[in-house]
């Protein structure tokens, strides 16, 4: 059996490097209360507000029971309310508050402080070609069936 030193597997760097900027992200966001695990959805609530839970699932790419235990805790944080569809009625919209409008400015400065940390002294298009392949890798995987 041959080893896999994590320097040269893709999933260990990766993964290496997803921890290290959610620990930027988490020091640099920690005055707002918003924790990183929260923050995908209230990126994609600023792009869209009012999204459903499985618009919501879809765009962050997070399971439901995922999604459900961290809306219910971002409506106990103050930063969404849930609010039933005039046209449906099991079906909710999640909707960002004041609070949650008043920190946005705070929590995008926090994730670009931590991008630009992890890109100092990588070139323009040094940065473009590593996005690029990376956007690829994504669409690779996502092409693989969902685990059940």
């Amino acid at each position: 059996m041959t080893s896999l030193p994590r320097q040269s597997s893709l999933g260990y760097q990766v993964n290496h490097l997803a921890r290290l900027l959610g620990n930027g992200l988490r020091v640099n966001i920690a005055g707002t209360g918003v924790t990183p695990g929260q923050f995908a959805q209230l990126l994609a609530l600023y792009e869209q507000d009012g999204l459903t839970q499985q618009e919501l699932c879809e765009r962050v790419r997070i399971d439901q029971s995922t999604m459900a235990h961290t809306l219910k805790r971002m409506q106990r944080d103050g930063l969404v309310v849930r609010v039933a569809d005039t046209h449906d009625r099991r079906r909710s919209h999640y909707l960002l508050t004041e609070r949650a409008r008043e920190i946005q400015s705070a929590l995008t400065e926090g994730a670009r402080e931590a991008n630009a940390q992890a890109v100092r002294g990588i070139g323009q298009e040094e940065l473009k070609a590593f996005m690029d392949t990376l956007g690829r890798m994504i669409t690779n995987l996502e092409e693989l069936p969902a685990p059940e």
